[in-house]
């Protein structure tokens, strides 16, 4: 890590900028600079900037109000912002200036930046999405509100020990947060369980049997070039009653504090460990909780400013980032005809008209259900409405001609088996939008997991690519390759991704394939230094840079990655004579507490690594390293100096990914299936700068129904069978030979992820990839091809069609 600057003995006078630091680190901080350590040094600057930031935060919020502009309001579980300080100053072009004001105080500023801590609010690329989201909607001046949770730990930290993930705390907020605004103002009551009561009226009055009160914590989020500050909003939890003093005084201590404990813990972790009914019950009380503290405020500002519950729709855009929010339908109807006495059918126009639907998944298991008494158990209300809904939906579908079977697949309750909600039939139902994140994905949404709902509304479905702010993860990730486009094709692309576009000649430029090399090496030199120090382990920068980094899940097959390494392997130790591609595979990526399988294959990828990286018979060949605790800031290193981009999920399984994306800003090259985006980045690079491979989702879907055997395809291909016998039998597990044994049984026996029916495509597309990369220029002039051709994947593109086509605020 960078240290300080070593201080003047006697600094000229100091500019206005470092003598606000410095007032503010004595007044804010109350240190003295020669006391001052580095997190003193992050606190000041951050509060000093922060000044700025809250002028132009209050000006964003008044505008609005004069206005009386439509808000977008963004709900999600998740919201993967990375480090803020650094996205701050450049957004607000003020880099330089602080820089050199801190040089003056003999600090430095990268070395305070590394010391900032991620916020832990989220875990892949749903949260980051929803981040990119936010800073391109600062960015295009659309007023937005971001909802989540403010979680203490968030997504565990992780640590590897012996080559197994470990889930530790991530406390990022145990030295407080100088980007956070306390709003004691925005406060709600939050209900669980009781029972539903009438009234002599005729009403309905729901008696939670418990609850506790969310109170908004406010982040801004700063937009390109300070156009807009908007608000990123989120719930902490605290029981009304902290402490039960009578039973304190009696002796009982845990009890007079259970009830501030039991509050905490739904703003402690991110997606508690469901495996248990406890974790079950954990996780639908957070996605009720900020979910019924969102739509209650949204609803409270509606009024405040309108006075009108009825014109909802005109001022507010709610979009549900997948199926976590859905109660939110739910409880917005709870609220239209509980408190603001509409009739049920004007309520429900009322809801469908405001929400819109983000799917992100076609697993069956993503798509959120609830077991029925669990979810009537804490939210009887909620359930008397999911049950009205349904009623209305069915009998809709039943008058439209839908058969039993199509009614049984519209339904919100799943009757087979034990009875469960569907959160993802009542966000699509509850919707007039409702959206995937890549035309294949979408397309493949109205043929299986929503084509009887689709069948029954063929107008709400629609397609909004996802995309990356190419602020943080190419002018601030990458400020090397930034500084020589700039020099290249001028200013254009920072306020446009698309003029990339422009660099497409300079692929046939020799000089310009000359300094991208070089900036390219600059990027390995720095990651090969930081993996030093951080594992120990020796990377050459002259290898290629083979990266695959992502949570880690069977579909996303970093199995298949890591079983023809091993295949690789065995064929540089049997040819020792051939004209081997020196390669360092990078793995990173966190595996679910409770999911076995993906936890064994991050021990799997560090037993393969240890051997490997020992053999001095591959002659430093191959080297691979699992990268441990994999984050924003992680990224932000590995990302720049990658070569190969490893997109290798089954075709028709990831719904877009966004890492395709930044790889190929960074002009890296993919290797892929055809799923998700990377058909459309396929489509703007041009087949020859990308490295296609394997099933389409079309033939995936067909070798499941004609009877797929995986059992075969191991036995036809002999690099496949030697290296899952290895696997199998132990040689990279000595210590425990039988500890891979079902894993890899499981590949005979099912293979769903449809490794077995890949490998030998994907094996021949790495060999290719081999000679690609023994040709550098070619390989240098398909990089930036890639760097050109994909600014359509920005962000700002992917807001401005949600603007337009769902959200009406364009």
């Amino acid at each position: 890590m960078a240290t300080l600057l070593s201080p003047a003995a006697d600094k000229p006078t100091l500019t206005p900028l470092a003598a606000q630091i410095l007032d503010t680190l004595v007044h804010r901080i109350g240190k003295d600079e020669k006391a001052a350590r580095p997190h003193d040094w992050l606190a000041a600057t951050i509060f000093t900037v922060r000044n700025d930031i809250i002028e132009k935060w209050m000006e964003s919020t008044r505008e609005a109000h004069a206005k009386g502009a439509k808000r977008v309001y963004y709900l999600s579980l998740e919201f993967l912002i990375g480090r803020l300080l650094r996205d701050a100053l450049s957004n607000l072009n003020q880099t330089h200036d602080i820089a050199g004001a801190l040089s003056s105080l003999g600090v430095d500023l990268a070395m305070i930046e590394e010391i900032e801590p991620d916020a832990a609010l989220g875990n892949g690329g749903l949260g980051r999405l929803a981040a990119c989201f936010m800073e391109s909607l600062a960015s295009l001046d659309l007023p937005a509100y971001g909802y989540g949770i403010r979680y203490v730990n968030g997504m565990f930290r992780q640590r590897i020990d012996d080559g197994f993930q470990v889930e530790l705390p991530e406390n990022w907020l145990q030295h407080g947060n100088p980007w956070e605004f306390e709003r004691r103002e925005s406060a709600y009551f939050i209900g669980f369980g009781g029972e539903v009561v009438g009234t002599e009226t005729g009403h309905v009055h729901w008696k939670a049997g418990e609850g506790v009160e969310a109170t908004a914590v406010d982040t801004p989020m700063v937009g390109w070039r300070g156009k807009r500050v908007n608000t990123l909003r989120l719930w902490t939890a605290r029981a009304f009653d902290p402490i039960k003093l009578d039973q304190f005084n009696a002796g009982d201590f845990e009890g007079a504090l259970a009830g501030q404990t039991r509050a905490e813990t739904l703003t402690r972790v991110l997606y508690p460990n469901d495996s248990t009914a406890a974790g079950q019950e954990l996780r639908l009380r957070q996605e009720y909780f900020f979910s019924s503290a969102s739509i209650q405020d949204i609803v409270r500002r509606h009024i405040q400013y309108t006075g009108d519950i009825r014109t909802l729709p005109d001022k507010a855009a709610i979009q549900l980032n997948d199926t976590h929010p859905a109660v939110a339908v739910a409880e917005l109807m709870r609220l239209l005809v509980d408190f603001h006495d509409l009739g049920f059918d004007e309520a429900w126009d009322i809801t469908r008209a405001t929400f819109g639907y983000t799917n992100h998944t076609l697993l069956p298991e993503a798509l959120e259900s609830w077991p029925l008494p669990l979810f009537e158990r804490l939210l009887p209300r909620h359930m008397q409405l999911v049950y009205a809904i349904n009623a209305k939906l069915l009998r809709e579908a039943k008058a439209k001609g839908a058969d039993d079977r199509a009614i049984a697949a519209i339904s919100l309750i799943a009757e087979g088996g034990e009875r469960r909600v569907r959160m993802a039939n009542l966000a699509f139902a509850g919707s007039h939008s409702i959206n995937g994140v890549a035309a294949l994905h979408t397309d493949l949404m109205k043929k299986t997991v929503f084509a009887d709902l689709h069948a029954l509304y063929p107008e709400r479905i629609n397609n909004k690519t996802n995309g990356i702010t190419p602020r943080r993860w190419l002018q601030q990730a990458n400020p090397g390759l930034t500084a020589l486009i700039r020099e290249a094709i001028g200013d254009d692309f920072l306020d446009d991704a698309e003029k990339l576009s422009a660099l497409d000649p300079f692929a046939d430029d020799a000089d310009f394939r000359s300094k991208f090399a070089s900036v390219k090496r600059a990027n390995k030199v720095a990651l090969a230094q930081h993996l030093k120090e951080l594992m120990g382990i020796r990377i050459d920068p002259d290898a290629m840079y083979d990266v695959q980094i992502k949570r880690i899940h069977e579909y996303k097959r970093q199995l298949l990655n890591i079983v023809e390494t091993v295949a690789l392997y065995d064929q540089i130790r049997s040819h020792p004579e051939r004209d081997w591609v020196p390669r360092v595979k990078l793995f990173g990526g966190k595996a679910a507490s409770s999911y076995h399988n993906a936890k064994l294959i991050i021990k799997l990828a560090n037993d393969v690594a240890r051997r490997i990286n020992a053999d001095p018979a591959i002659g430093g060949l191959l080297k691979v390293a699992f990268v441990p605790n994999y984050n924003v800031s992680l990224a932000e290193k590995i990302i720049p100096a990658a070569d190969l981009s490893e997109q290798i999920s089954t075709a028709g399984m990831e719904a877009s990914g966004t890492g395709n994306m930044k790889f190929a800003l960074n002009g890296a090259l993919t290797i892929g299936t055809l799923d998700g985006a990377n058909v459309e980045i396929r489509d703007r690079v041009g087949d020859d700068n990308i490295v296609i491979f394997g099933l389409t989702a079309d033939e995936v879907a067909d070798q499941r129904a004609r009877g797929y055997n995986p059992r075969a395809a191991i036995e036809a291909s002999p690099e496949l069978s030697q290296a899952l016998s290895g696997i199998a039998s132990g040689v990279f597990s000595p210590d425990d030979p039988d500890r891979y044994r079902g894993l890899i049984g499981g590949l005979y026996d099912g293979d769903w992820f449809m490794l077995a029916a890949d490998f030998d495509a994907y094996a021949a597309a790495q060999r290719q990839v081999d000679t690609r990369w023994q040709d550098r220029e070619g390989w240098n002039a398909a990089a930036i091809r890639n760097v050109a051709r994909v600014g359509w994947f920005s962000s700002d593109r992917t807001i401005r069609e949600y603007a337009k086509d769902i959200w009406g605020v364009l």
